[in-house]
């Protein structure tokens, strides 16, 4: 196995994991390739409040994609694992 076999699978592995990351990086890049068409039509906003918005809608659904996650990883753990260890008790 190569290198870049390792790292691939541990690329796959990561997103099976935590599959909001990629959800995030997905949204920030559309969010700021979107801002960057809109910004010929911005009107009188200057560039510099134009960029701020842009980055602050850009890290707003990162840090949401991030919270999402977060609540669905402790769902996970916390409701569906013991759920499924307490019905493998109670078969035994």
């Amino acid at each position: 196995m190569t290198a870049y076999d390792e790292n691939e699978s541990k690329l796959m592995r990561k997103v099976k994991e935590n599959p909001f990351v990629p959800v995030g990086i997905a949204g920030f890049f559309a969010i700021v390739g979107y801002r960057l068409m809109k910004m010929k039509n911005r009107g009188d906003t200057k560039m510099s409040v134009h960029l701020i918005h842009m980055r602050v809608a850009a890290q707003g659904f990162v840090v949401g994609a991030m919270t999402v996650g977060v609540l669905y990883s402790m769902y996970r753990d916390f409701i569906v694992k013991p759920r499924e260890e307490q019905k493998s008790m109670q078969n035994k």
